[in-house]
């Protein structure tokens, strides 16, 4: 048995009753209104200019940190690598959901090498857990991006025991610096999945990262000192997770939580679980166009630069079908996200 790891484009939620049938074709009008937009067309040449300009940040920064040597100047290295990991991470993201290219090969590959072996994250992976978070957003015991170290409602925050619920306690305040600690957790996360879970192309995926694990540490401790390798490493990879928490965390956090067996259609899943992040198209570069989450949602195979012509259409639909549509700016959102938490929280001290 393997893990499919194809985020498919949906066509029409799960259906059985009348009421289901008329949402499903709620969302048929829809897709149809964007498939007329060409808003679900491949876009080659964003792509493209996009790898060329991040491949191009990737070897810069490597070749900066040669040229400056062993010095304290490495700090500002190990910033401007872990946002362009973060760069990276967006589009092995969009890979994983077939955005780029026509084929799941090509997609495929593509995602192996920015992710598997510039960044160190497994593409297969990541994306057989995203296909679960993708079908049932902020489900309890369905989407695996409530089930981590934080509490998302008042029952699993009371049923916390020992070190979790203290953690579940103090979760608003502990957030950002736990964020610190986010890519290790996903490079461990790779590693076991490599090692444990039935993922297709276990060789490859095991291969690519072995490789940046050796290129990585290697050209860090060649070019650095020990003690200054070891603060890089530190930095370099702190502020990689945190960046990437930072983009996660307005899109779900605060919002509706569904219970496990959830029945709601696919159209009000998706629209009520998630929030947007109004902005410029420095915005949208900033979060790699994850701040346009419900349409995302909606259409997770649709290319990243036609997400902001796709959102009027989309807000515009649920005005029509009297669907409420979360949109805040970036501050309001991590205000929101953190407001939840704390109220969530508080229920270990009752």
């Amino acid at each position: 048995m393997t893990i499919d790891t194809t985020l498919e484009q949906p066509t029409t939620p799960p259906t059985g009753t009348a009421a289901a049938s008329t949402r499903g074709s709620e969302y048929a009008t829809l897709m149809r209104r964007i498939r007329q937009a060409g808003l679900l067309d491949r876009r080659m040449r964003f792509y493209g200019w996009r790898s060329a300009v991040t491949a191009t940040a990737f070897v810069g920064g490597w070749a900066a940190l040669w040229l400056i040597g062993d010095s304290w100047w490495l700090l500002g290295v190990a910033a401007f690598l872990a946002m362009v990991f973060a760069q990276l991470a967006f589009l092995g993201h969009d890979a994983g959901h077939q955005q780029i290219f026509g084929t799941k090969r090509a997609n495929q590959w593509y995602g192996l090498v920015v992710g598997n072996l510039a960044t160190g994250v497994s593409i297969g992976w990541w994306t057989s857990n995203h296909n679960r978070h993708h079908a049932h957003p902020n489900t309890e015991g369905a989407d695996p991006d409530v089930e981590g170290v934080l509490a998302h409602s008042g029952a699993r925050a009371m049923a916390g025991k020992g070190w979790r619920r203290f953690i579940f306690r103090y979760q608003a305040w502990l957030f950002f610096p736990l964020l610190l600690l986010e890519a290790g957790s996903l490079h461990f996360a790779s590693v076991r999945a490599v090692l444990s879970w039935p993922i297709p192309h276990r060789l490859r995926e095991g291969a690519a990262l072995a490789a940046h694990a050796i290129i990585y540490l290697s050209a860090v401790f060649l070019i650095l000192s020990p003690v200054h390798a070891l603060v890089f490493i530190a930095v370099q990879q702190g502020l990689f997770g945190f960046y990437m928490g930072c983009t996660f965390a307005p899109n779900h956090k605060g919002m509706a939580v569904l219970p496990e067996n959830d029945r709601t259609d696919f159209l009000r899943r998706q629209v009520l679980t998630s929030r947007n992040v109004r902005g410029s198209i420095l915005t949208d570069l900033a979060l790699g166009g994850l701040n346009y989450q419900i349409e995302h949602h909606l259409f997770p195979s649709m290319p990243r630069p036609a997400l902001r012509a796709a959102q009027p259409l989309v807000q515009t639909f649920c005005a029509e079908a009297g669907i409420p549509y979360a949109e805040t700016t970036l501050l309001d959102s991590y205000a929101q996200a953190l407001r939840h938490l704390n109220e969530v929280g508080r229920q270990t001290r009752r």
